[in-house]
């Protein structure tokens, strides 16, 4: 017989919301317990689901019905709950991003390792057939010489958004902006597509926002180890907002995945297949991809990590999005971040994270 898994929530925030939807899906997943600072807030919010509030985090990680904790807080205090959570024997997962600078990423990485738990970082992304689809053709080199490749982020965000909560926009709790919070789904992608980044070149900028410390505009080049250049834009303040998108383009082929469909799929030697996956991939997406609404997400990404996430402890391998392969998405983005504060092109990898705020 399957074993159930109990999960518990660390920061009861909007995503936590989605968080709970996707465990809801799983067969072997209940939603158990959560925990937040606020006063009263997890026991408002976990009401609604029948679990167990906690607003003492160590009474929460001492309740045995929690396997798995999943971290959900604003995104500069991940690696206190993570790494009080892997200390209580919980297998942990990180909403993105895994933290905020590589330090942090790495004490999250270290604790997993010494107490001997699972860890994975939340990209959903990753989990979208289309974005299978797309990276096993490019381990079966179907593409050829990678050439140029695209990661365009053109989000909007009102900025009622940034004042409604007061750590949104900072350097300490949000981590940086445009790149580091709306577009690191996409870092993410194009570093999995292409492989190891050598050098970054980067310009930031506030443009279309007040009153935040960090970037709401940035474009960045990429110098990729195999040879090619690769091309990151980043904004959430362009109106109406347009849906995430990746272009990867070869000597041997072309494909662009815009959010979780394939509308371009082109190769020199075609497969059988290749019109399937034309015709089935290449509808209209099933969301606004958080375009122009951050709650305009859907869950089956979430569903289909957290089914990962399970597999991997009960098969006992490493899930498919480890705590080091969510900390290269932060590395490149505190490149590109190193490269506009210093004028200069920043090689990988990082030694360190440059100070700010």
């Amino acid at each position: 017989m399957k074993k159930n898994y109990g999960f518990g929530i660390i920061g009861l925030g909007t995503i936590a919301d989605f968080h709970v939807r996707a465990i809801q899906e799983l067969a072997q997943g209940k939603f158990v317990a959560g925990f937040d600072v606020v006063p009263g807030k997890a026991e408002s919010f976990c009401s609604k689901y029948g679990a167990v509030g906690y607003s003492d985090l160590d009474a929460f990680l001492a309740d045995p019905a929690i396997d798995i904790v999943t971290i959900t807080t604003p995104s500069g205090l991940h690696m206190q709950g993570a790494v009080a959570a892997t200390k209580a024997k919980k297998h942990v997962i990180v909403e993105k991003p895994l933290e905020v600078t590589i330090e942090k990423c790495d004490e999250i990485i270290e604790s997993a390792h010494k107490h001997n738990v699972k860890l994975a970082g939340i990209f959903q992304s990753r989990f979208h057939q289309g974005a299978i689809l797309m990276k096993q053709a490019l381990d079966e080199n179907r593409f050829g010489t990678i050439l140029l490749a695209n990661a365009q982020v053109k989000w909007f965000r009102s900025q009622e958004y940034y004042d409604s909560v007061a750590w949104r926009g900072t350097w300490k709790l949000d981590g940086g902006g445009a790149v580091m919070n709306q577009s690191i789904h996409a870092v993410d992608l194009l570093q999995w597509f292409v492989g190891g980044i050598e050098e970054v070149t980067a310009h930031v900028g506030t443009l279309a926002h007040e009153r935040i410390e960090v970037e709401d505009t940035a474009v960045a080049m990429l110098r990729l180890k195999t040879g090619g250049f690769a091309v990151i834009e980043s904004s959430t303040g362009v109106y109406p907002g347009f849906l995430k998108r990746i272009e990867i383009c070869g000597t041997k082929g072309s494909a662009i995945l815009e959010e979780e469909n394939l509308i371009h799929w082109s190769f020199s030697e075609e497969k059988e297949g290749d019109d399937a996956i034309r015709t089935g991939f290449g509808a209209g997406s099933s969301t606004g991809g958080g375009a122009s609404n951050p709650t305009s997400i859907g869950i089956q990404g979430h569903v289909a990590q957290f089914r990962d996430f399970i597999d991997a402890i009960e098969q006992d391998r490493d899930p498919l999005v480890t705590g080091e392969e969510a900390r290269k998405s932060v590395e490149i983005i505190q490149a590109m971040y190193q490269s506009a504060l210093s004028g200069h092109s920043i090689r990988l990898p990082l030694s360190t994270t440059l100070k700010k705020g």
